[in-house]
């Protein structure tokens, strides 16, 4: 036969195996693929390292992560231990070979087959576990670093007399130390089992006895680990009462013990320990009595016991001590519930005082002066003319306002009035054409504050701008006007490079920019730039011409992004809001300290407690950590985040807060003592509207004193929903320069008001001082309103709105053709024992994009007026004019209305206006409306024509004014219909 192999002239070839240089192209890609599935890996720790040490908080990234290794590698190791000594263990005890049956025989061939592999089989098991235990201690970093760092609250529960802080930083430590154990102790009890099983310690169908002693022994002492961990729990549990939350018919997630719970489970769980003890010892005990006997008596009577007395004794209790007598019985341990909940969520100093709900003063005159005494009613709605501010103020289409602007206060002539103010932030969507280089080089900030009086509205109900036009220049001075940062700056920037930013344009020539913030990470590195190509999924960063050796990458863009990356231990709100401080625009962000741990605090889902009609419709509004139930809550820091450099500051705000405390100890340097706070700063910061929308919740019930209200039910209140639009969601609070009984100067406050259950007159009326140089800076004051006589609340004013005759017929008017009206905030100001409600009408129609403030509405004591004006409406409401008219309370006058001549010829408009009105109203009778329109014209001219022989100077500067207007408007609007037509907002 012919040789198949090499012979003696050449090589022998094995068929179908590949060439040498195959295989070692082969190996090169596998080692390639294993590398890039490394650097992969690599890459997003080594941009979180690079972010974090660019902001300065490397010690967060560092603490964390190495809490969270030690945790991993401490419990992971202990699990893979446990579970591999009990397996190696159990093939130790494993008895000799004998006589097989044919259940060993079928188990030997199973024995056979793992023979060679015993090692790493068991190595491969003990490394499965504990890799899964080691990451589930893991995510337990924040448990462990409150309970090694936990300082005392120097509070102490009222049933185990023990320190707050058990509860809120030892006992869910103990908790998942309980977990772990029972976790391990089972996978060891099942790991042993089948290897005894496997090596005939344990026979289930072979004659003979079912386990050998050995065996026996070994699954004992693991089942009396078991039970021993379950004695402990029963342990903890009495502690747990006081923090368990259950439901009760007076409050959803009650929380602490009830009547049953400290005389039925209480003692239950003490028995219930100690019959668990004793089984752990019998079962401990089959080491020498090498039966199972006592203890699976034992543990039978401990299941028995633990229905019978753990379950069946507390429902007998419940039902024939508790039910028949329930407010005797629940009353004591009620009070306890209100002490610890007021205290927990700091509602403990609310002042409740009884209001009239109506006026004791008889003079009118007297009335209308106290108005502007009392408050400065904003007829600016901050989340309403965000689209006039976005037309008339936007300039460039690449720019753009949030969907709900600010309150802030800001001095104007030696005296705070209340602002309405929103940041020209960047709008990608409105650039001339969408590209990687322009998305991200370019295009890269907003630019500049716009602001306007909060009190006030021009003749045209535009508002009236302290801060304007492109560059921003106006009352706010002079300040740092590029905004890298921003609520809407989402996407990445590189800047610093060869490539110029736009700032904006001028003259149809473009101004251009080049960052020289030190904030963002340098890609000068090519390390860096490979590690950012692969963590942001864009290859162009490592090879792109547009990237210099200065060029730094900024992300995490957003305050609240900021705030939750440097600080994962804190609670956001959902409101961050711009001021300008000391030259520089800063976003201020509010951050809470909680825990669910306070003993008797009944608890709170902080999604559900600040949701209202503004979250309903802009979800960016809603408290970060929505989901999370807290049954305490601090404002504990005060952070600000820098629009151009994006430094992040953290303020220690409440110096006694134990929880900030075990943080800051946890976290040493990452947060400023409350000194460090400039006086500039200062007076921009205010009372925080979720803290204040979860307080006014739990004040619907914990507003009472006794327990034996709050069981009745009868005081329960509810957050009325907002009245000016059909989300049928709460009324948001509203910040208000305001004065309320007892104070003796308007303060800048936030305002609520409460409604009975199920009913829409007014129950309360709530305000707390929210700025914090005043002394009073955090008291609650509640008006409460007589419960014999009824007071309208919110939805009926709305409804005495709707249903007024004329004010029905003007809307109407408004609404006609493709007009819209808009209800502002519905403001309520109590007033001299009575209640004042205002609120501003806007109208968005015809050629116009945005609102205008057409009308203001006002009501007091049943009288109510419909006005152009607040002053107006102020005016018919009282039946007399103010004797005093202090700036920013209603609608400024155009220019030159001192003139006589000028103020005449307005007459004559607003009388051809009506005339026009009436006439369409009539028929429509469209020749009656043609002359009105022409008597108009000819009114206005003459206004004009008086108006510029006022002065020279006064000429000149309406003229500058009017231009700026029209500039503006033009720009706006030209940029709308472009980006209407193509990628514009």
């Amino acid at each position: 036969m012919p040789d198949r192999g090499g012979g003696p002239t050449g090589p022998r070839i094995r068929a179908g195996r590949p060439s040498r240089r195959v295989r070692t192209l082969l190996m090169t890609l596998g080692v390639l693929a294993v590398l890039g599935m490394a650097f992969t890996m690599f890459a997003g720790f080594w941009t979180d390292w690079l972010w974090y040490r660019s902001v300065h908080y490397s010690s967060v990234f560092t603490t964390t992560l190495w809490t969270k290794i030690g945790l991993f590698f401490v419990f992971g190791l202990l699990m893979a231990v446990a579970v591999g000594v009990n397996i190696w263990l159990a093939h130790r005890l494993r008895p000799p070979l004998s006589a097989m049956s044919m259940e060993q025989q079928s188990l030997d061939r199973y024995r056979m087959g793992i023979a060679p592999y015993k090692k790493w089989l068991l190595l491969g098991v003990t490394a499965l576990v504990g890799l899964i235990a080691g990451a589930s201690a893991a995510g337990q970093w924040r448990t462990w670093l409150l309970w090694v760092n936990g300082v005392p609250f120097h509070q102490k529960d009222p049933q185990f007399h023990l320190d707050v802080s058990f509860y809120a930083f030892d006992l869910p430590w103990y908790r998942f130390l309980l977990g772990f154990g029972f976790a391990a102790a089972v996978l060891c009890l099942i790991a042993a089992a089948l290897t005894h099983y496997l090596y005939g310690g344990l026979r289930i169908t072979s004659p003979g006895a079912r386990a050998t002693a050995a065996a026996t022994g070994h699954l004992s002492v693991l089942l009396g680990i078991f039970v021993a961990l379950k004695a402990v729990a029963y342990w903890l549990d009495r502690y747990g009462l006081a923090v368990k939350s259950s439901d009760f018919k007076a409050t959803d997630n009650w929380t602490g013990l009830r009547y049953v719970d400290a005389n039925a489970y209480l003692p239950a769980k003490t028995i219930l320990f100690c019959i668990a003890v004793i089984c752990a010892l019998l079962f401990f005990a089959t080491l020498w009595r090498r039966t199972w006997q006592l203890p699976v008596i034992g543990f039978g009577l401990m299941v028995l016991s633990a229905i019978l007395i753990g379950g069946l004794y507390p429902a007998i209790v419940q039902k024939f001590q508790v039910q028949p007598n329930e407010q005797a019985k629940e009353a004591p341990y009620v009070q306890k519930n209100l002490k610890a909940t007021r205290e927990a969520y700091g509602i403990d100093d609310t002042d409740v005082t009884e209001y009239a709900g109506t006026s004791a003063t008889a003079d009118r005159t007297e009335l209308r002066d106290k108005v502007d005494d009392t408050v400065s009613l904003r007829i600016l709605d901050p989340n309403v003319v965000s689209p006039t501010f976005q037309q008339l103020q936007q300039i460039k289409a690449y720019y753009g306002f949030p969907t709900n602007l600010d309150v802030d206060r800001y001095p104007k002539g030696g005296k705070e009035q209340d602002t309405v103010i929103g940041l020209r932030e960047l709008d990608l969507t409105g650039i001339p054409k969408n590209n990687w280089i322009n998305d991200h080089f370019r295009y890269t900030h907003g630019f500049g504050a716009v602001a306007a009086k909060g009190t006030e509205a021009d003749s045209e109900g535009r508002p009236v701008f302290t801060e304007r036009n492109l560059p921003s220049q106006g009352d706010l001075g002079t300040y740092e006007q590029r905004i890298y940062y921003g609520e809407k700056t989402t996407t990445y920037s590189i800047v610093g490079g060869p490539q110029k930013e736009v700032d904006y344009s001028d003259n149809e020539r473009e101004k251009t920019t080049s960052y020289q913030g030190r904030s963002g990470v340098h890609l000068g590195n090519p390390v860096n730039r490979a590690a950012y190509a692969v963590a942001f999924n864009e290859p162009q960063i490592l090879y792109s011409g547009a990237i210099g050796k200065n060029s730094r990458i900024l992300y995490n863009r957003t305050p609240k992004e900021r705030l939750e990356a440097v600080a994962p231990w804190l609670t956001i709100d959902g409101d961050a809001y711009p001021a300008v401080v000391n030259h520089r625009i800063q976003w201020i962000v509010d951050a809470y300290t909680t825990t669910n741990g306070y003993p008797y605090a009944s608890r709170t889902t902080l999604g559900d407690t600040t949701a209202d009609s503004l979250t309903a419709t802009n979800n960016s509004r809603a408290v970060v950590a929505q989901q999370n139930q807290v049954n305490y809550i601090r404002n504990s820091v005060k952070a600000t985040v820098d629009a151009y450099t994006g430094e992040v500051r953290l303020y220690q705000w409440d110096t006694e807060d134990p929880v900030l405390k075990t943080w800051m100890k946890a976290f040493p340097g990452t947060v400023q003592p409350r000194s460090a706070i400039s006086a500039d700063l200062m007076a921009h910061l205010r009372y925080p509207q979720d803290l204040f929308k979860v307080q006014r919740e739990l004040l619907t019930r914990y507003h009472v004193p006794d327990a034996q209200t709050f069981l009745s039910g009868s005081e329960v209140w509810q957050v009325p929903d907002d009245p000016t639009n059909d989300s049928g969601s709460a009324v948001p609070p509203y910040y208000l320069s305001m004065k309320m009984p007892g104070q003796s100067a308007q303060a800048f406050s936030l305002t609520t008001t409460f409604t009975p259950n199920g009913r829409d007159n007014l129950s309360a009326f709530m305000a707390v001082d929210s700025d914090p140089r005043t002394g009073d800076y955090g008291k609650i004051r509640i008006l409460k309103l007589p419960t014999n006589t009824t007071v309208d609340g919110p939805k009926q004013v709305q409804s005495q709105f709707n249903s007024e005759s004329a004010i029905a017929e003007t809307i109407s008017l408004l609404s006609r053709g493709h007009s819209k009206v808009e209800y502002g905030n519905l403001l309520t100001v109590p007033l001299d024992g009575g209640l004042l409600y205002a609120e501003p009408v806007y109208v968005r129609g015809g050629s116009l994009k945005y609102p205008l403030l057409r009308k203001v509405l006002v009501t007091y004591q049943g009288r109510t007026a419909f006005k152009d004006t607040l002053d107006e409406a102020l005016d018919e409401v009282f039946g007399v004019k103010g004797s005093t008219r202090p700036p920013g309370t209603g609608t400024t006058n155009p220019p030159g209305t001192g003139n006589p001549t000028v103020q005449q010829a307005l007459q004559d408009a607003q009388k051809a206006f009506d005339a026009g009105q009436q006439a369409l109203k009539d028929g429509p009778d469209w020749d009656a409306y043609a002359k009105a329109q022409k008597d108009l014209q000819d009114a206005l001219k003459r206004a004009e024509k008086a108006q510029s022989d006022t002065g020279k100077q006064d000429g000149a500067n309406r003229h500058a004014d009017k231009n700026a207007d029209k500039t503006a408007d033009k720009t706006a609007d030209k940029s709308a219909d472009k980006s209407s037509g193509g990628k514009g907002s």
